[in-house]
């Protein structure tokens, strides 16, 4: 197993102590500055992954399947737990889990589709921009919970919801942009 599969199969391992981060007493004040930089830690291996296989030819059909699910995973589980212990807007985060899982769905099922015929659908730019604003939004959420308390809470309010809703948009214009690009499988379908 190469270097940049290991990574993939480290940030799968990283998911289970991202999610026991949550459930660190609530008394620890450093708990979502903990959880931040597991996050940050296991999304640098994405990054550092994707960059080592494609410099030293080292793409493998094991990276082409895990590295993408990984990433899902790793998002899902950070939006699904941020919601439930409440570090997302009522209104804002339950669109925001919703629509983020919705589309990978969406955009996973075209891709099988795809597949079946014979087409490879690879991420594009907009997915991957995407991707980096899910990253930041999940990253400063959890940061600013650790950093703004007490008086500055205002600020985290609406600085949350900006990222959520910027993020959010984004998620549903590449999802929109992928099914436009992609019309053709749709076309195939019996």
């Amino acid at each position: 197993m190469n270097l940049p599969n290991k990574l993939t199969i480290l940030r799968i391992i990283m998911i289970p102590f991202f999610v026991a981060c949550f459930y660190l007493p609530d008394s620890l004040e450093c708990k979502w500055g903990i959880a931040a930089l597991v996050f940050i830690l296991a999304y640098i291996t994405d990054a550092a992954d994707g960059k080592i296989a494609r410099k030293y030819n080292m793409v493998t059909d094991f990276g082409k399947f895990m590295d993408p699910i990984a990433d899902k995973l790793l998002t899902a589980a950070a939006i699904i737990f941020m919601h439930t212990f409440g570090l997302f807007d009522k209104y804002f985060g339950e669109a925001f889990v919703f629509i983020t899982i919705a589309r990978e769905f969406i955009v996973s099922g075209l891709r099988l589709v795809a597949a079946g015929k014979g087409t490879v659908i690879a991420a594009d730019k907009l997915g991957k921009i995407k991707t980096v604003f899910q990253f930041i939004t999940i990253a400063v959420i959890l940061l600013d919970g650790y950093i703004l308390r007490g008086e500055l809470e205002v600020i985290k309010h609406y600085a949350d919801n900006i990222l959520i809703v910027s993020t959010l948009l984004l998620t549903i214009w590449s999802m929109i942009d992928y099914l436009v690009k992609n019309k053709t499988v749709f076309s195939q379908m019996k």
